[in-house]
């Protein structure tokens, strides 16, 4: 979950980039609290460089929060998309 002005600034658009540049699978979807959810799938150095990037997000975002939850992988996934 990403935290703080991440909405309406084109935030999930990067994270789809972000992760498709790591190879990862997964989504990214906005949330009703302003929020951005973000679930990625693959190599745990590409996990972690996905989770500075979040920090990062683009220009005109501004992040005050990401929080991490490592589960287990569930292999459904076979690109990286928005959702919602």
């Amino acid at each position: 979950m990403v935290a703080g002005r991440v909405q309406g600034v084109g935030y999930r658009y990067f994270v789809v980039e972000s992760a498709m540049a790591l190879s990862l699978t997964g989504w990214a979807r906005n949330q009703p609290d302003g929020s951005v959810e973000v679930i990625a799938e693959g190599p745990h150095s590409a996990l972690s460089r996905l989770i500075t990037d979040l920090w990062r997000g683009p220009r005109s975002s501004r992040v005050t929060q990401v929080t991490v939850n490592w589960t287990p992988a569930s292999g459904e996934f076979h690109q990286f998309s928005i959702r919602g």
